[in-house]
């Protein structure tokens, strides 16, 4: 895409914005540079889901900028499914001094400004992000998404071997990547990430 056409796509967009302020999320973004995020829901529907927790890294070339990272708890007005906190142990009294979502999505929009997004299952996060973010936005997230699960098939299916395991645990076995606790965000971001740069600067590591 030209820079002109990009320019003007931008701003044809930016109009439809509901608050103009984040119109730089439809910047060209910079060149070589993600941000891997992970969110932690209340429940698993994403028509009901609310954001417990974010978490997003920078990714710049080939290197994880692990300082460069957000880490936000948000306190839900709903109540958090049981089924939920049996996967990431967040309860009601360990979110109810977290920030409101609203705060808490224009920290996120700003910390990740036009980069492409990367994560583990991230139709998920991205769902209900789109949904909570419409009131703000007026619109959808124009951010690239770029799915590790899908690289991770990309490479490794072929005719002789149709079906790939994409558990995470799985991946990271096979990449020779270290695991991490599970269901924190920042950890999951930072798996993510790994997954990522390994996927995208080493593929002949991939038997």
């Amino acid at each position: 895409m030209s820079w002109s056409y990009w320019h003007r796509w931008r701003r044809s967009r930016s109009l439809a914005l509901a608050n103009p302020q984040f119109a730089y999320l439809w910047d060209e973004p910079c060149t070589d540079e993600y941000v891997s995020l992970d969110c932690e829901m209340s429940c698993l529907d994403p028509k009901q889901a609310e954001i417990l927790s974010i978490a997003a890294i920078r990714i710049k070339g080939a290197r994880i900028i692990v300082s460069e990272h957000l880490k936000l708890l948000v306190k839900p007005a709903g109540q958090i499914d049981p089924a939920s906190i049996a996967v990431h142990g967040l309860r009601a009294q360990d979110v109810q001094n977290g920030m409101a979502i609203e705060t808490a999505l224009a920290e996120l929009l700003h910390f990740i400004g036009p980069r492409p997004l990367v994560g583990y299952y991230l139709e998920f996060d991205l769902a209900v992000l789109n949904r909570l973010l419409k009131p703000l936005l007026g619109v959808a997230l124009p951010n690239a998404a770029i799915e590790v699960s899908a690289l991770f098939y990309d490479q490794m299916v072929t005719a002789h071997r149709p079906d790939v395991d994409l558990s995470l645990s799985h991946i990271l076995q096979t990449l020779n990547l270290p695991d991490l606790p599970r269901h924190d965000p920042l950890n999951d971001a930072l798996l993510a990430a790994m997954v990522f740069l390994k996927l995208r600067c080493q593929p002949s590591l991939i038997p």
